[in-house]
């Protein structure tokens, strides 16, 4: 799997921990939950950033920062 597809889902899991967040403000019954389950969802797409930058490959071509 190429390193982009794999940072866009960590974009996708960054997205639904918001979307927990912004759901726990609404339903006050389940919100610790929700909020942890979120805080879960962003810790596990952070660990897919690290797991990127240090076992993949950097992208090479124009499009590589150096």
């Amino acid at each position: 799997m190429h390193p982009k597809a794999i940072l866009h889902e960590v974009q996708q899991l960054y997205g639904v921990s918001d979307r927990l967040d912004s759901l726990a403000e609404q339903h006050l019954p389940v919100s610790e939950a929700l909020i942890t389950i979120s805080g879960s969802v962003r810790n596990t797409a952070a660990l897919l950033e690290v797991l990127v930058a240090t076992k993949m490959p950097p992208p090479s071509g124009p499009t590589a920062v150096s």
